[in-house]
């Protein structure tokens, strides 16, 4: 951090004075400085702080010993705190967490941009990402900085212009995207006490250091070449950065590892698939089962820092024909509460024993204190990719609701006391050999886009899916490292005219009920939401309208054309008391891979872009 400092020898009052102004704005310096100099008032780096003492011979001297320690202090103030992550959302001059706060309500109270002025949203930047697989992350603000990742770069971006402050390529081999089942990708970064931190494709998380971009450690999670990937942003908590994988399509033994953030050393590796002497490993049959039993973290999880307890789902067990693997193959398609120091699991609640649909439970679980039956309750809740919306207890894992919010016809209902699904007579016409129409489709009632929570209407706020698979076992094969390791025959079924494909659904947690549903008829929408406090929810079409809803009726207000399809997520933040929306526009992803043609007219390119109310 530079500073720019004069001693012009004025005498004010009595005082002689210097003036020290920093260029990047941080946290308000208090107190006094070493060697008798005091700061006349609490400022913020990129004002100017003056410091005065009454002259005398050691003036010069002291100033300078007086210059330096604020240096020091200032340097500790403009970096992000646990405190600061904690309290994500109070500050709306920054977004610090994935999921807008590590509830992940993904909601603002702004309403500086409501229903009666969202008409006069106009973009006010655009800066290219130079990146043709697509975009689908959010983005983290801090101190009029805005940060971005794909999966062939990291971005520091200035907010008051749009342009880029620097870029940091990332380098993968171009044979690995035979191991990347869904998209090649990058859903966003970390920060805390000055250090960026981020995932790549062939499987390394890395430490960028926020001003510069520059690399500060790198650590190898798992070798790309045995089927793994990464794409999920870092969660940073309690002082550790906790990263997840991707790769149950290929065999792989999920796990989530958690580092030390100043040094990249690691601190602790926890599969979520039990191995011999392991508690789970009952729920797996004799031999190697388990070393290939999928499971993986591609979504992040969220934390609750009185609990001091993380929330992260796992993924489909593999392969996804269960024939050899009897079992509930715990802890896939599962939500585990754990320990951010050690990894040590407290409790979990499996969603889909013995998973056989690829129904991952890696979804964002979405953090909420609610009145349940005039109790005051805090609670987990999860729109699960198997149709049905859960709410936990998160203390505990407690099982308080559980009830469809799309079409699902592989179960009829969840038993709340076991937690555990009634199996339909479609299930057990799959077991039996047949091919099944399965409600909903292997890509789920909802797959990852992000939902948003608020908290003042209680409602949920989700892009759903509705479709089905035309489903079948095939026969198994041996396993082979990076290759496919599913064996199913999965196909769309097809809609009847006129039939949805998708929804925005404002949803009650409790009942699963909607309050409104919009249908779509082209495409589901694969963008996250925000909500915010001005009535309104954003997010984006594949065909790359950027849009805004009315919250209370589904009806969408106002729309942008991008220049390409949106599969990211939106963030609200502020800047100089002015309200933005910012959006990655970028076309890729798992929907892209199978409509490539119905989506011929959408250019691919990314690129970020800004919005503001026009003046």
């Amino acid at each position: 951090m530079r500073k720019r400092w004069s001693d012009e020898g004025e005498t004010v009052r009595g005082y002689a004075t210097v003036t020290v102004e920093y260029e990047r704005t941080g946290e308000a310096l208090k107190g006094t400085a070493d060697s008798g100099f005091s700061l006349s008032n609490s400022v913020n780096v990129g004002r100017k702080a003056t410091i005065r003492r009454k002259p005398g011979v050691e003036f010069m001297k002291r100033l300078l010993i007086a210059t330096v320690a604020l240096l020091f202090a200032v340097i500790s103030a403009s970096a992000q705190t646990p405190d600061d992550l904690k309290n994500d959302g109070k500050n709306t001059d920054n977004v610090l967490t994935y999921g807008m706060g590590y509830h992940q309500n993904r909601y603002s109270p702004l309403k500086l941009i409501d229903k009666s002025n969202v008409k006069r949203l106009v973009p006010i930047w655009n800066l290219s990402l130079d990146n043709q697989w697509g975009e689908q992350a959010q983005p983290l603000v801090y101190e009029g900085v805005m940060y971005v990742t794909d999966a062939k770069a990291t971005v520091a971006i200035d907010i008051e212009t749009g342009k880029q402050i620097w870029k940091t390529p990332v380098d993968w081999p171009p044979d690995m995207t035979r191991v990347v089942c869904c998209g090649v990708s990058n859903k966003g970064p970390a920060i805390l006490d000055g250090r960026l931190f981020r995932t790549t494709l062939d499987a390394f998380v890395i430490a960028l250091d926020m001003k510069t971009g520059k690399e500060i450690w790198r650590q190898q999670a798992a070798d790309w070449k045995q089927g793994y990937s990464m794409t999920a942003a870092p969660l940073a908590a309690n002082g550790v950065v906790i990263t997840g994988m991707s790769g149950a399509e290929y065999g792989t033994r999920g796990f989530l590892d958690g580092w030390n953030p100043e040094t990249g050393v690691h601190l602790w590796h926890r599969y979520t698939i039990p191995g011999p002497g392991e508690k789970g490993v009952e729920t797996w049959p004799e031999g190697d089962a388990y070393l290939h039993g999928g499971g993986s973290t591609w979504i992040t999880g969220s934390y609750d820092p009185e609990l001091d307890l993380v929330y992260w789902g796992t993924g489909n067990a593999g392969p996804w024909n269960p024939t050899k693997r009897p079992g509930d193959n715990l802890y896939t398609a599962s939500l585990l509460a754990i320990r951010p120091k050690t990894g040590e699991i407290v409790w979990h609640f499996q969603f889909t024993p013995h998973d056989m649909f690829d129904y991952d439970a890696t979804w964002e679980p979405i953090l909420a204190d609610m009145q349940i039956g005039g109790q005051a309750r805090k609670v987990v809740m999860q729109l699960n990719r198997n149709g049905f919306l859960y709410v936990l207890d998160r203390s505990n894992g407690k099982l308080l609701s559980a009830k469809p919010y799309e079409k699902v016809n592989w179960a009829t209902s969840i038993d709340l006391e076991t937690g555990r699904p009634v199996e339909s007579d479609v299930s057990k016409r799959l077991l039996a050999g047949e091919k099944v129409e399965l409600w909903p489709s292997t890509r789920g009632g909802k797959n990852w886009p992000h939902a948003a929570f608020n908290p003042e209407t209680g409602l949920l706020y989700a892009n759903t899916q509705h479709m089905a698979s035309l489903y079948r076992f095939v026969p198994l094969a041996p396993f082979a490292p990076g290759t496919r390791y599913q064996f199913v025959e999965n196909q769309t079924a097809p809609r009847e005219t006129g039939e949805p494909i998708g929804h925005v659904d404002a949803i009650d947690p409790m009942t699963a009920e909607p309050r409104w549903r919009a249908p779509l008829l082209d495409h589901p929408h694969w963008s996250s939401i925000v909500a915010t406090g001005g009535g309104l929810l954003f997010t984006g079409k594949e065909t790359g309208e950027f849009i805004a809803i009315d919250a209370d009726t589904g009806k969408t207000v106002w729309q942008f054309q991008t220049g390409s399809g949106i599969n990211a997520q939106p963030i609200t933040f502020t800047h100089n008391g002015k309200q933005y929306v910012t959006v990655l526009s970028g076309v890729g992803g798992l929907y892209w891979n199978f409509s490539r043609e119905a989506l011929k007219n959408v250019p691919q390119g990314g690129s970020v872009w800004t919005f503001a109310l026009a003046q």
